[in-house]
């Protein structure tokens, strides 16, 4: 569909549930938020859900307090925002997809899966620069509010514009939140510098102990649930923690290996060009973009790290 079909679809619905996928970014949260406030500039009832308890440092924006655990079952329709398929919806991928309902799916992955009735995916910087454009389909102006919400999405997964994902469009869109009102200087502190000291102790525990493989082009870093317990750090800090190594000379491929049960790694994945992390992520079953993935490891940790360095090095082009 294109997104002004989208948009044509969205201005008939009433009520809707918004669902952001697990392990809440900026980019799903800002995305979700931000469309439930178009809707409910229209009239339209809209509650924004996600699976688990969203991350202290969104909360200098009002909206991302709101969001809850569990979706509206009267809800008209069920809207799904920056997730590639459905099983990153986690606990409440089962109630999206048995619900007897309309279902919309949008999204900026490659390795979308195109699910549910409606669907718009675009390879873009954001799912929240995709909601710019919604935004103007559906007649909406844009306030303040939805301006925050929408660049603080854009922000997150451009690394404050400094990605390569980063195009012409999204300044475009983010000129248009701007001048629309968005504070880009509590974005940018909230996201990028504000940090507790308990993430600054992991972060230096973490960084101190980087490891390279291939000659200096692989780097691997891993955050055990022990160091989250000794530093007094939740797992949600570690978002970023990948950007140190990537920023090292020589380093090609980043991943950041995340324990999150016994045996079990969430693996996030980052490349400055020379290899296609979603392949690599698609071998594990994940997936995401060509510079930045992710996937889920299971197995003792030297296994995990030699299987995931086996295969980096099998994508790493000379």
């Amino acid at each position: 569909m294109t997104l002004q079909e989208i948009a044509k679809q969205l201005k008939t619905v009433k009520s809707a549930t918004i669902f952001c996928h697990m392990r809440p970014d900026g980019d799903t949260l800002g995305a979700a938020a931000g469309l439930a406030a178009m809707l409910a500039s229209r009239g339209a009832k809209a509650r924004v859900v996600c699976e688990g308890p969203i991350p202290e440092k969104f909360a200098f924006l009002p909206a991302l307090r709101a969001v809850g655990t569990s979706p509206d079952l009267l809800s008209e329709a069920y809207i799904a925002v920056d997730c590639s398929d459905e099983r990153r919806l986690g606990t409440l991928a089962d109630a999206f997809l048995q619900a007897k309902k309309p279902k919309f799916n949008i999204d900026h992955h490659v390795s979308n899966t195109r699910y549910g009735d409606f669907w718009f995916v675009e390879d873009c910087a954001a799912t929240c620069e995709i909601m710019v454009a919604l935004c103007e389909a559906m007649g909406v102006a844009l306030s303040k509010e939805i301006a925050d919400l929408l660049l603080l999405g854009i922000s997150s997964d451009t690394g404050n514009f400094a990605h390569k994902n980063v195009t012409a469009s999204t300044f475009a869109a983010a000129a248009k939140l701007v001048a629309a009102g968005a504070d880009i200087n509590a974005i940018q502190y909230n996201m990028f510098k504000r940090q507790s000291a308990a993430r600054a102790l992991l972060f230096g525990r973490t960084m101190s102990a980087i490891r390279y493989y291939a000659e200096g082009r692989i780097a691997m870093i891993a955050v055990t649930r022990r160091a989250l317990e000794e530093s007094g750090a939740t797992p949600d800090v570690t978002e970023g923690f990948i950007d140190f190594p990537m920023s090292v000379d020589g380093v090609e491929v980043a991943a950041c290996l995340l324990e999150t049960g016994n045996d079990r790694y969430k693996v996030s994945l980052r490349s400055k060009g020379r290899a296609n992390v979603n392949e690599v992520a698609a071998v594990y079953g994940g997936g995401g973009h060509v510079l930045a993935s992710g996937c889920m490891l299971f197995g003792a940790f030297e296994e995990v790290v030699d299987k995931l360095r086996f295969t980096i090095t099998q994508h790493l082009q000379d």
